[in-house]
């Protein structure tokens, strides 16, 4: 059947939460187990491990304590996606927000979101205002200055600040704690310490008068204090992570208008009446009406009734299909004019468009090679900005204008926040989020990342013959006649042909039903192996097979003559006697797809080599290669001879991708560097490709490719983007310019380009949803 069973069952993570830290472990890659009271813990790392086996009672949770409420769901990081957990929170790695692993189309608001506003909305109207008092003396008529002299203006800053820094920032004090105790450095662990150093320097300068006494520069003649610049710095990030987060919301708008196209509603019909119920109270086997320009409520089987259903919006296909009793029909697709009963066959997670939002979301999580480079720079990353914050502050202290330490200290704290690793660590898989989803908006599914990423690499194209580069469904396309008429030489052979199990004989019977002839009652029929079929048919003795099977005669010998050349035109011939005449021939060939000759014109515009394999015959399959231009052609193979040619043209250094349908390719698919399987395939060949066509369509891999570019080259001006803006912001931070240009940058002015250089990064990845495929 078309479009089914594009994936397996939806897979539940087995996860288990490190005792010491919290953290959630993924069995499989833990950094350390220990057993107590019977049972088995996961740790994170070795320092946790050995915290617990000191005093194991320490970290247990009591029996007591109630388990987190099912009803939450799953939440993983789209960093790292081996940390899932109940409900939402942050990552104990990279202390991003998380996110749910599925997606529904009534979701409410995000939490992380929501907060992070309601955050934003006090400490915002409190940052100005601290602000506003701090730069006091730059106002004009000096109004505040005459108002707060420099001693009360600085405890006004303290007031004002305090609720910025202490409950708005509070959720990154908490993240950045938690990376120094799990040894999981991150961006929140150089937000803390910066905003954190700038508000308590500045209380220790106003609380204690001989720090105050010490460090007196002006500064509106009160001491140098700097609220304003943790408060700003606390405020911008907040802004920062809410333009971040709405961004993030829109790499999921693939998979929302994919769950769109399910009606909330289905017309089930049952014991003569109709009524609308939701659509996760249908069942199998339940019988659903579909009146016109409604859409389809689940998979099924049309019942009773004929009409047109398009299904463009989850194959790409433009063309609306013809659907009639015993068709095959999908959910989310829409009906036309005529009215339709259906009988549902797959209903809920089971359907094909709940398995392709599976495939999207897994697909959209997972990780790509090039991110274990982001990974790389990230885990020495932090500890270095950390040294040169430190390093910046020393210098600044023994060399600086005075008064020294406060130059030191706002230099320290500009490279602490200038230098979040955010863009960086958000450069990959941001761009695979919508990569993937913009995929699967065309009709292209990625299973996951490293299938994306190495289709761009593909040197050599594996084709399988039947049913990727042909239709699949041998047709007659050629009669030649001898003696009689054309038809009943049709009708006769067809009605032999109708006791036999081959193809060829299927396609012989097809056409002579598209010409409406009526068939014959056969009698002793009789299959000779390797040669053909024969039998009597309304009284004529029927023979259809190779010159062999028809004897060795003149007649026979200038038929099999005439066959000769319509194999190499890649037709399967088979010769008919009547009645011991040889009377004529009947070629059949498997129809080439319509947009394989361009698909491999496209193919070599890319320099990508196709190879063509199949099990068919020599002859026919030089046929095929030579109308569609491939060169390298292999026939006569076994599903092993298929495997063994990827395998020989892997160690001869190309790059292989391998396209096939059915079961028999199952194992070039899975031994290629990327499997693409065509969606009308079998379940098999599906399971085994990294890459699915749903329409079965070639044209799809050249969108596969298209796509698969755009994606890298995406992620590649992403990470180029946090690098350089860090390789220029740093230095600029830490005061390189200060002895030649006398410029320095504030923290605040750190904190807005932290934040654009991740919201920058973001949108660089949303311009892939307009990717012309």
């Amino acid at each position: 059947e078309e479009y089914q069973s594009m994936s397996s069952a939806p897979h539940e993570p087995h996860v288990e939460k490190d005792p010491v830290c919290g953290m959630t472990v993924d069995p499989a890659t833990a950094k350390g187990t220990a057993m107590h009271a019977g049972a088995r813990y996961y740790f994170c790392n070795p320092k946790c491990l050995a915290k617990f086996e000191a005093d194991p009672e320490k970290y247990l949770t009591p029996a007591s304590s109630p388990p987190p409420a099912p009803s939450a769901g799953l939440y993983t990081c789209p960093m790292h996606p081996e940390i899932v957990q109940e409900g939402p929170g942050a990552c104990p790695i990279c202390g991003m927000a998380l996110e749910p692993m599925t997606i529904g189309v009534d979701d409410g608001p995000d939490p992380e979101l929501v907060d992070m506003k309601r955050r934003l909305l006090v400490s915002g109207p409190l940052a100005l205002a601290t602000l506003i008092v701090a730069m006091a003396e730059m106002i004009p008529g000096h109004a505040i200055d005459r108002l707060l002299p420099g001693s009360t203006r600085a405890w006004v800053e303290l007031a004002l600040s305090t609720p910025v820094v202490l409950w708005g920032g509070w959720p990154f004090f908490v993240r950045g704690w938690k990376s120094v105790v799990t040894m999981h450095l991150n961006m929140f662990t150089l937000i803390a310490i910066g905003t954190g150093a700038a508000f308590i320097s500045s209380v220790a300068v106003l609380v204690i008068p001989g720090l105050a006494a010490a460090t007196h520069a002006g500064h509106g003649g009160g001491p140098p204090v700097y609220f304003e610049a943790a408060a700003v710095v606390i405020a911008l990030v907040q802004l920062g992570q809410i333009l971040e987060l709405r961004a993030r919301g829109q790499t999921s708008l693939a998979i929302r208008g994919l769950l769109d196209l399910a009606p909330k509603t289905a017309r089930r019909v049952r014991d003569g009446n109709e009524e609308d119920v939701p659509l996760d109270q249908v069942q199998v086997g339940d019988k659903l009406r579909v009146r016109p320009g409604e859409r389809l409520p689940t998979d099924g089987t049309v019942v009773d009734g004929s009409s047109t259903v398009d299904e463009s919006m989850l194959t790409g296909e433009p063309m609306p299909q013809q659907k009639s009793v015993g068709d095959s029909v999908t959910g989310g697709t829409m009906n036309g004019r005529g009215g339709l009963l259906v009988e549902a066959k797959r209903v809920g997670k089971e359907t094909l468009l709940a398995q392709i939002v599976q495939m999207v979301a897994d697909a959209q999580r997972s990780r790509a090679p090039i991110q274990r480079l982001a990974d790389k720079v990230a885990g020495i990353f932090v500890p270095v900005v950390l040294i040169i914050s430190v390093a910046t502050f020393i210098v600044w202290s023994l060399v600086g204008p005075e008064p020294r330490w406060v130059h030191a200290l706002l230099n320290a704290v500009a490279v602490l926040i200038i230098a979040c690793p955010c863009a960086l660590g958000l450069a990959t898989p941001m761009s695979i989020m919508v990569g993937t989803g913009r995929a699967a908006q065309v009709g292209v599914l990625f299973r996951n990342a490293e299938a994306l990423e190495a289709l761009e690499l593909v040197d050599t194209l594996v084709l399988d013959k039947t049913g990727t580069l042909t239709e699949g469904k041998p047709k007659l396309v050629a009669i030649e006649v001898r003696q009689g008429k054309e038809d009943e030489l049709l009708r006769l052979a067809a009605s032999l042909e109708q006791s036999s199990e081959h193809p060829i004989g299927a396609a012989i019977v097809q056409a002579a039903k598209d010409r409406a002839l009526a068939l014959g009652a056969v009698s002793d029929f009789r299959s000779v192996t390797g040669q053909g079929i024969e039998g009597t048919v309304d009284g004529h003795k029927v023979v259809i097979g190779n010159k062999s099977l028809l004897g060795d005669s003149t007649e026979s010998g200038l038929l099999d003559a005439s066959a000769g050349t319509l194999r190499t035109k890649g037709q399967t011939v088979v010769l008919v006697a009547i009645d011991g005449v040889p009377t004529g021939l009947i070629g059949v060939a498997d129809p080439i797809k319509e947009n394989a000759a361009e698909t491999m014109r496209g193919l070599k515009a890319l320099s990508i080599t196709p190879v063509m394999l199949t099990g068919d015959n020599h002859a026919t399959a030089i046929a095929v290669g030579t109308e569609l231009g491939i060169s390298d052609v292999r026939a006569d193979l076994l599903p092993a001879d298929k495997q063994q040619v990827v395998k020989t043209l892997t160690t001869e250094g190309r790059v292989v991708a391998m396209v096939g349908d059915g079961v028999n390719d199952a194992p070039a698919l899975a031994a290629a560097r990327v499997g693409i399987a065509m969606g009308t395939g079998t379940d098999v060949a599906i399971a085994s490709a990294g890459v699915t066509l749903l329409r079965g369509d070639l044209g799809g891999i050249l969108r596969a490719r298209t796509l698969s570019h755009a994606t890298m080259r995406n992620i590649r001006q992403n990470l180029f983007f946090a690098f350089a803006y860090n390789a220029v912001g740093i230095p600029i931070a830490a005061g390189v310019l200060y002895p030649w240009l006398g410029l320095t940058l504030s923290p605040m002015i750190a904190g807005v380009a932290m934040s654009l250089s991740s919201v920058s990064v973001i949108t660089n990845a949303l311009r892939l949803r307009r990717v012309a495929v």
